[in-house]
């Protein structure tokens, strides 16, 4: 990992991408790194496009937002065309194919996270949970342990096996993408 990882977690309100940043920075601080988390929900609770801010490190972080990120997740179309222009030359773009039908970019990472999470849980709720597997998974950013025991503190009480089934999905497509 290089000193500042800059993460930008971004949909409509509603598919938990708040809650995602907060999962994914718990995770970072359980692996013994340091996290900043920062969002975005005004107006966009109601459904326009909503943000979510991490940035990891091994060392002090100064300044808590993402300047240019290394890695955006978008879960939809409107969020992918506000934030694609802040991610870094050669960063990681990935999106939900449910949500994102046209990316500016031929070198996206396209997965079904809304259909993995119907198909592990029977609702579409926990994708972004699936979506954070996934991005674990992919980059090694934080570790499944790290994750899952984040996600049973942070995600609200009786959801706790739906959502690790969810995360665990996203694992398994990211195994099976990099094995392929």
């Amino acid at each position: 990992m290089t000193s500042r990882i800059e993460v930008r977690l971004a949909g409509m309100g509603g598919q938990g991408m708040i809650l995602a940043g907060v999962i994914l920075a718990d995770a970072a601080i359980r692996d013994g790194k340091n996290a900043a988390q920062t969002q975005s929900y005004g107006p966009e609770a109601r459904g326009g496009a909503s943000r979510s801010e991490v940035v990891i490190s091994n060392e002090t972080i100064d300044y808590p937002e993402v300047i240019q990120a290394d890695i955006l997740l978008c879960m939809s179309q409107q969020a992918c065309d506000k934030y694609y222009s802040s991610l870094k030359d050669k960063g990681l773009l990935i999106v939900d194919s449910a949500h994102v039908r046209r990316t500016p970019t031929t070198r996206a990472v396209r997965a079904e996270f809304t259909s993995w999470a119907v198909e592990e849980t029977g609702r579409e709720i926990p994708a972004s949970v699936t979506a954070l597997g996934f991005l674990a998974g992919l980059t090694g950013l934080v570790s499944r342990p790290a994750l899952e025991e984040a996600v049973l503190d942070r995600t609200p009480s009786g959801t706790g096996e739906m959502n690790l089934k969810a995360l665990a999905r996203g694992f398994a497509e990211a195994e099976a993408l990099k094995r392929g």
